[in-house]
């Protein structure tokens, strides 16, 4: 059974929340999370976001049974590149929508395996053994320079330039996914976020959270966003958490913000 849960906060200082999420149990024993973080001016990144998260989970909602993890990824695959066709359509026949994008973090779990798709700069991690580990590499120009060795971890933290995003999805009618295999066993938990999250809350409160012994599933995810509130709080913030839990499957549970 993947147990799941959601939550999402404007923060203190946006008018819009430009995050969309879903988490649907499929049929066939599949679990979908997906987070998104919208950009552009008007209302565009809230429709980018939103656009990305119909699109992906419509495109996987009736998924074959038995797929092995190879077919998982290709299924996953498509669907993201499929958002981003759907995206830049909209954006380039409507003025109001124009150069809008969204980043993506989505996560397919399915009997045989599981995989994440990713573009842009928010975020999935694991808990396992005491430790979360971050599975996903930003797209952003800071990243690029801490690969490159020209700035330190800590001057990224405060770079002025620190959100600027080299890979977004719907802004370029081309883009490439990033694929990550992943599994999730008993009493594991994965954890998919936007900036919102990982820009105001440390790798260490990430762990420390999700490893609080006691606190429901629902608990952590609460405590992370109230962490990432009293840090700031000055972009939206959204939480999707999945746990592995021992008892049998559980379909047709769906959890949207759009």
């Amino acid at each position: 059974m993947i147990n799941s849960v959601s939550v999402t906060n404007i923060g203190h200082i946006r008018s819009v929340n430009e995050d969309s999420f879903c988490v649907a149990h499929l049929e066939h024993g599949y679990t979908l999370g997906i987070v998104a973080d919208g950009m552009g001016g008007h209302q565009a990144g809230d429709t980018a976001s939103r656009l990305a998260v119909e699109t992906i989970s419509a495109d996987l909602s009736a998924l074959s049974q038995n797929l092995s993890s190879e077919e998982c990824t290709e299924a996953l695959s498509a669907a993201i590149l499929h958002a981003n066709e759907v995206i830049y359509r909209a954006a380039s026949e409507n003025d109001e929508l124009h150069s809008m994008g969204t980043t993506v973090v989505a996560v397919l779990l399915g009997p045989s395996g599981g995989v994440i798709g990713h573009i842009g700069d928010s975020r999935a991690y694991k808990y396992k053994g005491g430790s979360a580990i971050q599975l996903t590499e930003d797209h952003t120009l800071v990243n690029e320079l801490v690969k490159n060795k020209q700035i330190s971890e800590a001057e990224a933290s405060v770079h002025p330039r620190r959100n600027v995003i080299m890979r977004a999805l719907g802004t370029d009618a081309e883009v490439a996914v990033d694929l990550y295999p992943v599994t999730l066993e008993e009493k594991e938990i994965l954890l998919i976020c936007s900036d919102g999250l990982s820009s105001y809350v440390s790798p260490e409160q990430i762990t420390l959270t999700l490893g609080t012994s006691g606190a429901s599933l629902k608990e952590r995810a609460d405590r992370l966003v109230e962490l990432a509130l009293d840090a700031g709080g000055e972009d939206n913030v959204t939480v999707v958490l999945l746990e592995h839990l021992a008892e049998g499957p559980v379909s047709g549970i769906k959890e949207w913000n759009l």
